[in-house]
């Protein structure tokens, strides 16, 4: 039989206290509302996902999820509260390209760290890019436009949602693995770039789909390439960027669901798959198409290792656009 020091015994009895005690609540959990934080206004793409997921778990969880929105500071300060919240799965937080993989790698100083202060759910959805140009631009494919711009190094001017934007650094990274020269013009958000890019005054910019759909069936604004590494559902004759030549050219925007690191195993897997399930339902099927979002939901290990891949390709988006905040 073992025999413990007494102060040493005493902690390693508080310890196994704590694992049952933690265990525990995992298991009742909820006993009380749940908080879904996005870190954006009403009305935008996380928070159209943030409002999907509480309405279905709800019912679910059998108890109140609610939206609780917390934009400032490009999507930082909802963020950094949920990496400071205690880690009992009633504060989660719906984390998205922008927060979770570019300001990373743009700001030098963070409130929170993705890798360290987060754990994965699922990613509940993705949303492609869709290059588009001005009709009088001559070029009907992503190869017509490369040929263009290496003909003309520099002269084809790209808009995008602002300096480190997601589209912005799309866009870099898109014409450094062309090879080609693009100059960027920043705009303060989607409308005011696409105002422009249908009056002519810029001849590209890569913007999400909902965004764009309106604009293309007018016919204002031509699709010329889509940024995921596969077609997407809502604009199926429209080729790939890696179909049409920039090769592993694979890049979304996209809205997954985390908790406070050091959320109990039990609640995180018990979110998983009610999330998972609501996702894979006709109901929010459609509901995801008509918002021109892709359903993903997958493992928490599948998000954990997307995080860490998405860090890594954003880093290099962002080292190429010389974009850095101190």
């Amino acid at each position: 039989m073992t025999h413990y020091p007494v102060g040493k015994a005493k902690s390693l009895a508080f310890g196994i206290l704590f694992v049952l005690s933690t265990l525990a609540s995992a298991q009742q959990w909820p006993v009380k509302p749940v908080r879904i934080v996005v870190p954006f206004p009403p009305g935008q793409g996380a928070d159209l996902v943030g409002r999907l997921l509480a309405e279905r778990l709800t019912p679910v969880l059998g108890q109140q999820v609610i939206v609780d929105n917390r934009p400032g500071a490009g999507s930082m300060i909802g963020t950094e509260s949920v990496a400071k919240a205690a880690p009992d799965g009633y504060t989660l937080l719906i984390g998205g390209t922008s927060a979770m993989v570019i300001n990373p790698n743009l700001f030098a100083k963070l409130g929170y760290d993705t890798l360290r202060d987060f754990a994965p759910v699922t990613n509940v959805a993705a949303l492609a890019f869709v290059f588009c140009v001005n009709p009088a631009l001559p070029a009907r494919s992503i190869t017509d436009l490369v040929k263009i711009a290496k003909r003309r190094p520099g002269e084809i001017s790209f808009g995008s949602s602002g300096v480190g934007a997601a589209n912005h650094l799309t866009q870099e990274l898109f014409a450094s693995n062309a090879g080609i020269k693009l100059t960027h013009v920043p705009y303060k958000g989607a409308v005011p770039s696409l105002t422009d890019l249908i009056s002519g005054q810029i001849a590209l910019v890569a913007e999400t789909t909902t965004t764009v759909l309106p604009h293309l069936k007018s016919g204002r604004i031509r699709a010329i390439g889509v940024s995921p590494i596969k077609r997407i559902p809502f604009l199926p004759d429209v080729a790939t960027l890696d179909e049409q030549g920039v090769k592993g050219f694979d890049v979304t925007a996209w809205a997954g669901l985390v908790a406070p690191a050091g959320t109990p195993a039990p609640i995180l897997d018990r979110l998983n798959s009610e999330v998972v399930a609501a996702v894979k339902t006709p109901e929010v099927q459609k509901r995801m198409q008509d918002l021109a979002l892709v359903p993903i939901a997958d493992s928490r290990e599948q998000f954990g290792a997307f995080l860490k891949a998405e860090l890594g390709k954003w880093a290099i988006a962002a080292k190429l656009s010389g974009a850095k905040v101190e």
